[in-house]
């Protein structure tokens, strides 16, 4: 069989299987966990949660020697995946934070009535389509990707098979992702057939040629809008708030930072390849980013301001933090290298402080029950250790030195500042009347833990697993160790744009 391909003139093409050795291992994990749910049945569930931590520890170490070694920069399938230092910074991101979402799962899964082997297969499948996102170059592997990590999601939104609120997070997550990945098609197909390639660079080079312009345009605004869906922004935002409530938290925990994550890196890749260097295309990008950014910001956070529940407060939340975000991109045709790094800086520093708050939340919900902010009340007198991590938590979100999130929203404002535009600095004064703004709803969940009354006086100590300390723990210490440190990451950010660029 061999002689006869070789007399065809066909060879396999050659493989780099340790730049591939991430998505192997996890597509692995999957398959043997598949298997011991089909062979060990209910006896599965004791060791479902173990072999996915396992499975994505392991998916770590081939990052760290890819990381080190001395080829930086990885091509295969002729350009249509790369492994490079900006797809191993984002993989780590979806790998750790599957990671913690595992931690967050692992008694919260266990206590309640779920077959918990479906439930981490899905997981790791999602993280599997976030870890190929972060390579793909190509339109097709881009939009199975997406499928990939989307897919699975739907399902695990609803994942509370006999409550009605999640059946309706499911259901109506799976409705705005059917149209959204339409609006996405669409306008991929309008670039496939402006430029004759699925290839990100051919159809970069289409768009700097000049040919095709309004259909390019027109593209360029299906896929702005159908990444909008994805990230939840405004106006696509609708489905956000009461997915993210209905939902098992660890998954709400889950979509509001890996899955979002996902959607801003396949934007980065668009932008960065495709339009970038093109004035044309820039001038379709810009309005569309700006209105998106704008609206995301100030709804997002003037709706969070009137939540009683802290789960829907942290959803409207997110939708402000996307408009934070997406800001940078305003200027990325002329500031290219401080644009991308502060958004994947803010990407990464968000994931850690946005997952710390709902570990914290349902420590806290094992006590009470619930996810009102009220039920916090007092949580100083019955839970001081998780008050102080939601203090350091909600102090990072608002944007206060020296913990992370002071950095992140630093280094998308001075990237504003330096693209000097009329966009630019709007969206800088947007950011700055937006953060303050932020600062009430995060202080209000402050106020109730350190300054109100335990609710009924009881101060009853809340019971917190292990695997749910190690979440925390993970987070608080990244937390903080970008804010002090932050050149961590940004040394890390800014090496890929002189490779990709």
């Amino acid at each position: 069989m061999g002689g006869l391909i070789a007399a065809a003139g066909w060879a396999p093409p050659a493989m780099d299987w340790h730049a591939l050795a991430p998505e192997v291992i996890l597509a692995a994990g999957i398959c043997v966990l598949i298997l011991v749910d089909v062979v060990l049945l209910e006896r599965g569930k004791a060791f479902a949660s173990a072999i996915s931590g396992l499975v994505l520890l392991a998916a770590v170490v081939p990052l760290l020697t890819l990381a080190v070694s001395d080829d930086t920069s990885r091509s295969l399938f002729g350009g249509a995946y790369v492994v490079d230092r900006s797809a191993l910074l984002l993989k780590a991101l979806f790998i750790i934070s599957g990671y913690v979402t595992v931690l967050l799962s692992t008694n919260y899964v266990a206590e309640g009535e779920y077959w918990e082997s479906e439930y981490y297969t899905l997981l790791l499948s999602s993280v599997l389509g976030m870890s190929v996102i972060s390579s793909s170059r190509d339109l097709i592997g881009i939009f199975i990707a997406f499928e990939l990590l989307s897919i699975p999601s739907y399902m695990i939104a609803a994942w509370r098979k006999r409550d009605t609120r999640s059946q309706e997070a499911g259901f109506k997550y799976f409705l705005m992702g059917v149209f959204a990945t339409s609006v996405l098609l669409y306008g991929m197909s309008l670039l496939y057939g402006a430029s004759g390639s699925t290839l990100l660079s051919k159809i970069g080079e289409t768009v700097e040629s000049g040919r095709a312009t309004p259909a390019v345009g027109l593209a360029i605004l299906f896929v702005l809008i159908g990444f909008g869906f994805k990230i939840s922004a405004v106006p696509f935002h609708s489905w956000a708030p009461d997915t993210y409530e209905g939902a098992p938290t660890p998954v709400t925990a889950f979509l509001s930072v890996a899955s979002k994550s996902a959607g801003f890196v396949a934007i980065l890749n668009f932008v960065f390849y495709c339009f970038i260097q093109n004035s044309s295309a820039t001038d379709v990008v810009v309005p569309v980013v700006f209105v998106l950014s704008a609206l995301s910001m100030t709804v997002g956070n003037l709706i969070a301001l009137k939540q009683d529940n802290v789960v829907r407060m942290l959803a409207y939340s997110g939708i402000g933090q996307a408009g934070f975000i997406l800001a940078p991109l305003v200027v990325a045709h002329d500031r290219l290298s401080d644009a991308l790094p502060s958004i994947v800086v803010y990407l990464v520093i968000y994931s850690a402080m946005n997952l710390g708050a709902f570990g914290v939340v349902i420590a806290a919900a094992r006590k009470t029950r619930s996810a009102e902010i009220s039920s916090m009340n007092g949580m100083l007198q019955w839970a001081p250790g998780l008050t102080v991590l939601m203090s350091v938590f909600m102090a990072s979100l608002i944007g206060i030195p020296p913990i992370g999130g002071w950095y992140a929203k630093f280094s998308v404002w001075r990237s504003l500042l330096q693209g000097a535009t009329g966009w630019s600095y709007a969206l800088a004064v947007l950011i700055a009347i937006n953060t303050a703004i932020a600062a009430a709803y995060y202080l209000r969940v402050t106020k109730a833990m350190w300054f109100e009354e335990a609710n009924d006086g009881d101060v009853t100590p809340v019971d917190v697993p292990p695997s749910l300390r190690l979440a925390l723990a993970i987070t608080v210490v990244a937390t903080l160790l970008f804010g002090i440190v932050p050149s961590l990451l940004t040394d890390a950010a800014a090496v890929p744009l002189a490779l990709g660029h």
